[in-house]
């Protein structure tokens, strides 16, 4: 899995690597067509709100696509676990909903930060970052995305295009 090279993506050693080894023959979401994320196991099992039993691959990929239905898929597209049947809202399957969250560990929704002054935005941001570096986050577990979700609220907070957040 190549790392990203915005800085704005990096983890602030926030959480552990994805996922090391991905089957990698189908990395395409089966609904929309475009490019998954790996995501590891425990991410899947983590955001779904429907029996685990379910989940039975060893690997899956994450569709970042906002019209796509689909949240997880396996590589060999069998399984695919769709918006329904996640615990809460995925921020880049609903980037104009104010309720969805943007950093799922410390609980900062688009809302909140797009609705904030240029003061109140540096504050989420330095709240988000003191948590990180005090080893409080899990966004292997709590973000549906299995990363970290500093990128995602650094291009909120910059008002860059919401599908610019992808991935």
């Amino acid at each position: 899995m190549a790392s990203s090279s915005d800085p704005a993506e990096q983890p602030a050693a926030c959480c552990p690597p994805a996922v090391a080894s991905v089957v990698q023959h189908r990395q395409a979401c089966p609904t929309c067509g475009r490019q998954g994320k790996a995501v590891g196991v425990a991410t899947v099992r983590a955001q779904l709100a429907i029996s685990l039993r379910s989940v039975t691959g060893e690997a899956y990929r994450f569709c970042a696509t906002s019209g796509c239905p689909v949240v997880y898929f396996s590589p060999d597209g069998v399984e695919q676990f769709t918006t329904g049947q996640l615990r809460e809202l995925v921020f880049q399957k609903a980037p104009g909903s104010p309720a969805a969250l943007v950093c799922y560990c410390f609980q900062h929704s688009l809302g909140v930060i797009q609705d904030a002054d240029a003061h109140t935005r540096a504050q989420i941001l330095a709240d988000i970052t003191a948590g990180v570096q005090a080893g409080q986050c899990a966004c292997d577990l709590r973000n549906p995305q299995g990363t970290c979700c500093l990128g995602n609220v650094r291009r909120v907070v910059q008002g860059a295009p919401l599908e610019a957040s992808s991935l």
